[in-house]
């Protein structure tokens, strides 16, 4: 599921924690919450982790998507 799918299903509160932390690891419940939404811990989808030890992070695909959402482009 692409992130303009999944970011339909956030509650408002994860989006602007996404949006306030841009680029930085996503907490657990961040995680969950965009699992929970649709998106899968793909590392060609959203998220990237070296390997299971790891927090997820965004890829830069879906930093720059966020970025735009938050600049109203």
């Amino acid at each position: 599921m692409s992130i303009d799918e999944w970011w339909a299903r956030l509650s408002p509160e994860v989006r602007e924690w996404l949006i306030a932390h841009n680029g930085e690891p996503l907490s657990p419940e961040v995680a969950a919450a965009i699992e929970r939404a649709g998106g899968t811990r793909d590392a060609d989808a959203w998220a990237i982790a070296p390997d299971s030890s790891q927090p997820f992070e965004l890829s830069d695909e879906a930093v720059d998507w966020i970025e735009a959402v938050a600049n109203e482009e």
